[in-house]
């Protein structure tokens, strides 16, 4: 949490700051959470995370999360943040790292699915260093089977990290691809980007 936190001015953001790492999933011993939020920030853009380890692992996808398994999105992985900041909506200051408005549009549970490598079982944290895990989502509107995948960076390689999400081909695929981000609402107060700039924003130019 060092880099999260030292991008961040909490007097001047609402972002949390996050308390120590929680045991065990979920915070309380149920089931590891997913959040994906929209991000109006430099770039419009959508930040998918994933609890791992009483953290929120983060990636940043530029077109979205698509239902469709045709689709190869981009994901370029930032810092971990905490997992308080899966409730986080509002709009984060001018001058401030990442401002701009942000949206809860979908959050949830996840089932981590297991993966063998030279015939052994590997934990998901284990899949997540190798560069490859899947999962299966139960959200208010994603559901189903996902990968993320590593297909440039690692360790030692000198390169920052690019990987891919990709819907499976199983029984929640569709074609419906990615929401409109400006249209979309969030899940928590039904609200829009520009309704929450509106409301929250006071002086902050929502931009597009």
């Amino acid at each position: 949490m060092t880099v999260y936190r030292g991008k961040r001015h909490f007097g001047r953001t609402r972002e949390p700051a996050g308390g120590p790492a929680a045991g065990g999933p979920g915070g309380a011993g149920g089931a590891p959470r997913f959040v994906v939020q929209i991000h109006d920030a430099s770039t419009l853009h959508f930040d998918f995370r994933l609890e791992v380890d009483g953290v929120l692992k983060s990636w940043s996808v530029p077109k979205g999360p698509s239902t469709d398994p045709h689709d190869k999105r981009l994901a370029m992985p930032t810092e971990d943040h905490p997992l308080e900041y899966r409730g986080f909506e509002g709009v984060i200051p001018d001058g401030e790292y990442g401002a701009g408005t942000v949206i809860v549009w979908d959050e949830g549970s996840y089932h981590p699915l297991s993966r063998k490598r030279k015939g052994r079982t590997r934990s998901f944290q284990e899949s997540l260093a190798d560069g490859h895990i899947a999962f299966r989502l139960d959200g208010s509107k994603l559901h189903g089977g996902y990968a993320l995948t590593r297909f440039r960076g690692g360790p030692d390689s000198g390169e920052r990290e690019s990987w891919l999400l990709v819907k499976e081909q199983d029984d929640r695929a569709g074609r419906r691809g990615t929401p409109d981000a400006r249209r979309a609402r969030s899940v928590l107060s039904g609200r829009t980007l520009r309704q929450v700039a509106a409301e929250e924003g006071g002086g902050h130019r929502e931009r597009g």
